[in-house]
């Protein structure tokens, strides 16, 4: 009796046991495998997906190629200005009675009505002076200058004066103007490199240069102008040997550089 009892108590405890042990696995896997089966409309998990979609109204943003490839565009030019206008013919000013005069002058000239203006003001502006024309041995340098017809010619005998025969006149760098050449132009300079001893390079001619006497402006070679605008020659001979005893006793040559 005792055994049987035993046993049969033995039996329900067992399957107790075995009943305990699948209910709370049952039971913790059920939600899990609910909320696995559920679509995503359902209650529980409709919520949590709807916040994981983007909504309708949110701009989709470009990818990081596509920014670089919109950064690296170049901008817009900017819009060309407008032409400059034309200068104006002599047909389009009132000239009045000199408009004949003035295109003969033309004419005559061979000029432009540009260049027949600018003689006519260079003219004015340099009374009592003409334009002389001038350059090197081989046309590399050519240039134009305003001075008197009746030219005074320093010759002085510095040590490389003397050995160049560098007579020359003196003229203000604004009635001075380089025509061609200045790609073709080297200079030499010694002691205190003051003077700009310019030259062509192709032929060694110095046509024109800086001095040191009057280093804002020029000395022109008379024998490098061209023929038929000097009328008369003054030599003076400056004693560029003893320099600075020369300058500080003569009493004109500082300021014929000036306006």
């Amino acid at each position: 009796m005792r055994r049987a009892r035993s046993g049969a108590a033995a039996k329900p405890r067992g399957q107790k046991r075995s009943g305990a042990s699948r209910a709370p696995a049952a039971a913790a896997s059920a939600p899990g495998a609910d909320r696995a089966r559920r679509p995503a409309g359902q209650a529980g998990g409709g919520s949590r997906a709807a916040a994981r979609q983007p909504s309708a109204k949110r701009r989709p943003q470009s990818s990081p190629r596509a920014q670089e490839a919109g950064a690296g565009e170049p901008p817009p030019e900017p819009p060309l200005p407008p032409p400059a206008p034309a200068a104006p013919s002599a047909s389009e000013l009132d000239l009045g009675e000199q408009r004949e005069r003035w295109e003969t002058f033309q004419k005559r000239q061979r000029l432009s009505f540009e260049g027949a203006a600018k003689l006519l003001l260079d003219t004015y502006e340099y009374q009592g002076l003409v334009k002389h024309t001038g350059g090197c041995h081989c046309g590399a340098v050519r240039f134009e200058v305003w001075a008197s017809a009746d030219l005074h010619i320093f010759d002085c005998n510095c040590s490389i004066c003397k050995k160049k025969q560098n007579r020359h006149f003196i003229v203000p760098a604004s009635r001075f103007k380089l025509l061609k050449g200045a790609e073709s132009i080297t200079t030499y300079t010694f002691n205190t490199h003051k003077a700009q001893h310019t030259f062509c390079k192709r032929c060694g001619v110095q046509s024109f240069y800086s001095p040191r006497s009057n280093p804002g402006g020029f000395g022109i070679a008379p024998h490098c102008l061209d023929e038929g605008t000097v009328r008369s020659v003054v030599v003076e001979e400056f004693n560029g040997s003893d320099w600075e005893k020369a300058m500080k006793e003569h009493k004109t040559i500082k300021s014929m550089s000036k306006e």
